[in-house]
């Protein structure tokens, strides 16, 4: 017997008294058992007889070859990586969502206890994300209007596991704050801003950031189509309107992904990157929404797709006052943004 098969053997032993190891007792994962002691099994199979793969290599036609066996061996061990890297993302991804649920959950729980929902929540709600933004918050809050063409207006900022004064200047600001326990990104934040929305009976939801840079002067362009029954969602859009100078490849990155994004849903898109938009309730609940971060294109693309009337609207955008942008490196942003674009599309 050759030192390489005697070596494989060893490591399909070690492997599947490893797999007894890690799941016997409260660790106990049938499937995961069975999957990683299948392909212990096998190695220690081959490496004690190799012809039982000859039917492998007659399968592939590599019988010919020097290296048929071998050859034949690896291709079947790459489909099995990859069917396994398949099953744990998947299993993974599903403990993601539940963690999703369980934390806001725990959010909307908190503000019930604290406050009479119902009274609070007004028919047209923003909701405003915010990460260590209380010098933003400070100047943005006491802007807000009261009413849109007759219909209450209220404000919710979800903090987002800030460290700073965040938290309290909502509230001296008279406004609604409910809080994640850890930071989780904007698109975590805004689910659980629904959540409270939906509870507290509003009807219009605005989405805006914290840092300053939506004028709350813009938030009735978005309002009114949705109050005149012209459309489900209307997203705020600097192309159409204006901005403050900004980087040449921020923009460009904006004009690529309306192409790009324009391109897979059939529907022109000038501004996907925009987080200032307004949308019924109603709408929102029909969306499967998963996206933690990146998110402003998920919500486009899975609107057309579920075939919502979407619009945008001309806005400004203005510059950050206080604090850093929390978006990180441009062409970091612009990789995990199409990312997001091309799964949502695809999903």
């Amino acid at each position: 017997m050759s030192s390489l098969r005697i070596v494989g053997m060893l490591v399909g032993m070690i492997g599947l008294l490893s797999t007894f190891l890690a799941y016997r007792g409260p660790k106990w994962n049938r499937s995961s058992f069975v999957i990683l002691s299948f392909f212990n099994l096998c190695l220690i199979l081959v490496s004690y007889n190799p012809n039982t793969i000859n039917f492998l290599t007659d399968l592939l036609s590599l019988q010919e070859h020097e290296r048929g066996r071998l050859m034949a061996l690896m291709i079947a061990t790459v489909v099995f990586l990859a069917f396994f890297s398949f099953y744990t993302r998947t299993r993974l991804e599903n403990l993601r969502l539940q963690f999703d649920r369980l934390v806001r959950e725990l959010g909307t729980q908190g503000i019930e206890k604290a406050t009479e929902l119902k009274l609070e929540v007004k028919s047209v709600m923003a909701v405003v994300p915010a990460l260590n933004e209380a010098d933003n918050l400070r100047e943005l809050l006491p802007k807000m209007p009261r009413n849109i063409n007759g219909h209450e207006f209220g404000v919710l900022v979800v903090d987002d596991g800030s460290e700073d004064d965040t938290r309290n200047v909502v509230t001296q600001q008279g406004q609604l704050v409910v809080s994640n326990l850890i930071n989780r990104g904007g698109g975590a934040a805004l689910r659980l801003g629904y959540d409270v929305l939906k509870k507290g009976g509003a009807e219009i939801c605005v989405t805006m950031d914290a840092d300053g840079q939506h004028r709350p002067e813009d938030i009735e362009k978005l309002v009114l189509p949705l109050l005149d029954d012209h459309c489900d969602i209307v997203i705020g859009s600097r192309i159409l309107g204006n901005r403050e100078k900004d980087s040449l490849f921020r923009l460009a990155g904006v004009y690529l992904f309306g192409t790009l994004i324009s391109s897979l849903i059939g529907r022109k898109i000038t501004d996907p990157s925009s987080g200032f938009r307004a949308f019924r309730m109603d709408a929102v609940n029909e969306l499967n929404l998963y996206e933690d971060q990146y998110h402003t294109s998920e919500l486009i693309v899975e609107a057309v797709k579920k075939g919502m009337y979407v619009k945008e609207a001309p806005i400004t955008i203005l510059r950050r006052k206080f604090g850093k942008s929390k978006k990180g490196k441009d062409w970091v942003y612009g990789l995990y943004f199409a990312k997001t674009i091309l799964k949502t599309w695809w999903r």
